[in-house]
């Protein structure tokens, strides 16, 4: 068959590889436009350096775009990891169609930060979808999924490196066996069950002491590694990373710094005590949280942020 890739970033790069080490025949790759002065794009890259047409539209809606796309006759097209909207003619010209990646449990958790919300959501469970779009947002009928549990120390990161990324290659590299066998199934979704969350961002990523304690906790690993949870202070935003969760009854008001030792900064919560292991300010790098606490001259008894 004749391929066409669409994706970007490491993903992206190694979905190509592991199509290319099948086998398969790509006849081009579509990535984004290069940044201006950042690094290359890892599946431009690896196009390029097996002489393989690479493609970088600014976007799929002007009509050269798809006149260029329709003489390469692909016989399918994927899209892995796919931040830009295709419009529905694109996935009608391959001879076979086009798939989807897309980390979430269809029709579960459509949209750009899937994984994110399954965490903050408090969901047990996530996994991935391989669908065919139809020109909405992830709306196309399923070919496969793959599940995977969600931990209690799981993160937005552990869960997309540790899982949805090898699966994703993996589950890729089978549907496209089941699609030259003639085999893919197209199993509607269930549109009554799906759920559209936004892009997690820091529209949603302010920490809210007042809330129950593993409401907190699901916010921040969900946010972890992108964008970073945070509260705010009088030197700016500080976002934290590698929490942990104790449940139990505390007296001390949420919010409240209860100590601060090797492990990080412990917090009170509705619920429960908040470890934060690592800490970002506004102005400098990632760092321990009790290094951040050293400089900053955090202290127990303390309230972390800013208060409403």
């Amino acid at each position: 068959m004749r391929i066409v890739l669409i994706g970007q970033a490491a993903f992206g790069a190694k979905v190509f590889e592991a199509l290319l080490e099948k086998g398969e025949t790509i006849v081009a790759v579509y990535t984004p436009p290069d940044a201006p002065g950042g690094r290359i794009d890892p599946l431009k890259e690896a196009a390029t350096a097996k002489g393989i047409p690479v493609f970088q539209p600014k976007g799929y809606k002007e009509e050269k775009v798809f006149e260029e796309y329709k003489k390469l006759q692909p016989d399918l097209t994927i899209l892995a990891f796919v931040t830009d909207i295709i419009p529905e003619k694109f996935f009608k010209v391959p001879s076979k169609g086009a798939i989807c990646y897309h980390p979430s449990i269809l029709p579960r958790h459509r949209g750009g930060s899937a994984i994110n919300w399954a965490v903050i959501m408090g969901d047990k469970k996530t996994g991935l979808s391989i669908f065919w779009p139809d020109g909405g947002i992830d709306t196309g009928p399923i070919l496969l999924q793959k599940e995977v549990e969600i931990k209690p120390d799981d993160t937005t990161g552990s869960l997309y490196f540790n899982h949805l990324f090898p699966m994703g290659i993996e589950a890729i590299l089978e549907s496209v066996d089941l699609i030259k066998a003639d085999k893919a199934p197209r199993i509607p979704q269930d549109d009554s069950k799906a759920t559209y969350e936004p892009l997690c961002d820091d529209k949603v990523a302010a920490i809210d002491w007042s809330k129950p304690a593993e409401e907190v906790y699901n916010l921040i690993r969900g946010c972890d590694p992108q964008p970073g949870a945070y509260v705010q202070t009088d030197g700016g935003k500080v976002r934290f990373y590698q929490a942990h969760f104790k449940p139990g009854e505390v007296e001390k008001e949420p919010g409240t710094v209860i100590t601060i030792d090797e492990n990080g900064i412990h917090v009170a919560a509705s619920g429960g005590v908040i470890t934060l292991g690592k800490a970002r300010p506004e102005k400098g790098g990632k760092v321990s949280a009790s290094e951040f606490a050293k400089v900053t001259s955090l202290k127990p008894g303390d309230y972390l942020g800013k208060r409403d």
